[in-house]
């Protein structure tokens, strides 16, 4: 029998696990991740299904489908994950700031 403490381990090592996979997912605009850009608020994870709560830079973008798709795309692999669920929400609304340093240099914002 698992203890707690090896499950929550293995819970935060599918975690990491599926922020790394949704490194693969982006934003065909800018090139760059939606975890650089911060557009993936929540990764949350129940009996096997991942739910990923995620927002786009702007209301009515028209890549969120595309977005959507490749999150279940690049999720859907990873051994341990059962099902996923994607949820576009629009608050808090994303904004520059939320970006890593990374994407902010990317996009040239120093």
């Amino acid at each position: 029998m698992e203890t707690i403490e090896a499950a929550d381990e293995s819970q935060e090592d599918l975690r990491n696990r599926v922020r790394e996979a949704l490194r693969n997912v982006h934003d065909p605009e800018l090139g760059v991740n939606i975890v650089d850009l911060g557009l993936v608020y929540g990764v949350d994870i129940s009996d096997g299904t991942v739910h990923v709560t995620y927002t786009l830079t702007t209301m009515g973008c028209p890549i969120g489908p595309l977005i959507e798709a490749e999150i279940r795309q690049f999720v859907e692999g990873i051994e341990g994950v059962d099902g996923v669920e994607a949820e576009m929400v629009l608050r808090p609304p994303w904004t520059p700031e939320m970006m890593s340093e990374e994407a902010k240099a990317a996009l040239g914002f120093f």
